[in-house]
C-alpha cells in the first residue's frame, strides 16, 4: 500500500494527481493545499489537509499524522515573470519549502519526488538529457536549480522529474494553456503572434502525472526526464491546433521572442531526451495531436 502525499493539489497536475489516483486500491491518498479545497465538488471523496508549503511547522504536523511513504511535490511558483519580479516569494515557495518537505521526509523515512523544470537550462544545445548540467537565465531556473540541489543531498530516499511546458485542463482556475488560447483567440478572429525561436517537448498533464506514479510505484530514485517527445516551436504547436479545430491559420503570424517584452528571459531551445523514463519507469508519452484532442474533449465536457 502506498500513502501518497500531494503538495499543490488545486493546480493543474494535482488535479491530474488526483483524478489518476483516486480511484487505485493500493494507493491511500492525502491531498494538501493552501487554502481550500477546489477539488471538493469534483472528487468528494478525495481526502484533503489545507497545508502551506512554506509553513515549516504545518508541513511537519501534516506529515507526522499522515505518515505518507511518497511526497509528491507539485506546489511552486511556476510564473516566470512574477517569479523574477517577486524574488523573496519564489525563493520562499520554491527553494525554502523544499527545504522543509526534506527535513520532513528524513524524519519520517518518507520518499519525495519532486517536480522540476526545464527552466534550470540556458537552452543553447537542448534536448537535454538527465546527466546535463543547469545554468538558468531566469530567477525561476535559479529557485529551481536550488531547489534540485537540496533534494540532491537529502537522507531520504527522493526523485526529481523535470518537465517542460506542461498544457491540461484545469478545473475551476482561471488559467488557459496553449492549446484552448491558439482556439479561443483563432475563433474569435483575433491575430496571434507566436513564436518560431523556442524549442520545447510540450508535455501533457496527465503523462506528467502518470510518470509522477510511475516513480512512486516503483520507488524510482535519481533524475527522470518527464515530457512529450516532439521537439515544437510554440508556432508549429499553434498550426496543430489550428488545423485540429479546422480554424484559419493565416490569423497565425511568426514572431521571435524580443517581439515581446517580458521581466524574465527564456531559454531557446530546452525539450528533453527521455530515453530514461521510457527504459527505467515504462513512460509513454501522448503526441501532441493525442494531447489535442484529449484537451479539445476535456473543454468541452
Amino acid at each position: 500500500m502506498k500513502r501518497i502525499l500531494i503538495t499543490g493539489s488545486n493546480g493543474l497536475l494535482g488535479q491530474k494527481l488526483a483524478e489518476l489516483l483516486l480511484p487505485k486500491q493500493d494507493v491511500e491518498l492525502l491531498a494538501t493545499s493552501r487554502g481550500e479545497n477546489k477539488l471538493a465538488e469534483l472528487y468528494p471523496t478525495l481526502p484533503f489537509r489545507s497545508m502551506d508549503v512554506t509553513n515549516a511547522e504545518q508541513v511537519e504536523q501534516v506529515v507526522s499524522e499522515f505518515r505518507p511513504t511518497h511526497i509528491i511535490h507539485t506546489a511552486a511558483m511556476t510564473n516566470v515573470d512574477q517569479c523574477e519580479n517577486d524574488r523573496e516569494g519564489a525563493l520562499l515557495l520554491n527553494r525554502d519549502a523544499v527545504q522543509y518537505l526534506v527535513n520532513a521526509c528524513e524524519k519520517y523515512n518518507v520518499h519525495l519526488i519532486h517536480v522540476s523544470t526545464d527552466f534550470i537550462f540556458d537552452g543553447e544545445n537542448g534536448p537535454y538529457d538527465e546527466a546535463a548540467e543547469g545554468k538558468p537565465v531566469n530567477f525561476y531556473g535559479e529557485t529551481k536549480l536550488m531547489a534540485e540541489e537540496i533534494v540532491k543531498q537529502a537522507k531520504c530516499k527522493w526523485a526529481i522529474l523535470r518537465t517542460v511546458l506542461v498544457y491540461g485542463v484545469v478545473n475551476d482556475q482561471g488559467r488557459t494553456n496553449i492549446v484552448l488560447w491558439v482556439r479561443d483567440s483563432l475563433q474569435a478572429g483575433k491575430v496571434i503572434k507566436v513564436v518560431t525561436d523556442q524549442f520545447r517537448t510540450p508535455t501533457l498533464a496527465e503523462d506528467l502525472a502518470m510518470g509522477c506514479w510511475l516513480a512512486a510505484e516503483k520507488d524510482a530514485e535519481g533524475i527522470f526526464h518527464i515530457s512529450g517527445s516532439e521537439m515544437l516551436t510554440p508556432y508549429d504547436m499553434a498550426l496543430q491546433v489550428a488545423d485540429y479545430f479546422g480554424l484559419d491559420k493565416s490569423l497565425i503570424e511568426k514572431a521571435d521572442g524580443s517581439t515581446f517584452s517580458q521581466p524574465a528571459k527564456r531559454p531557446a531551445r530546452t525539450g528533453f531526451i527521455i530515453r530514461k523514463a521510457e527504459t527505467e519507469l515504462g513512460y509513454r508519452p501522448h503526441t501532441f495531436a493525442e494531447g489535442i484532442r484529449m484537451v479539445a474533449e476535456q473543454a468541452a465536457d
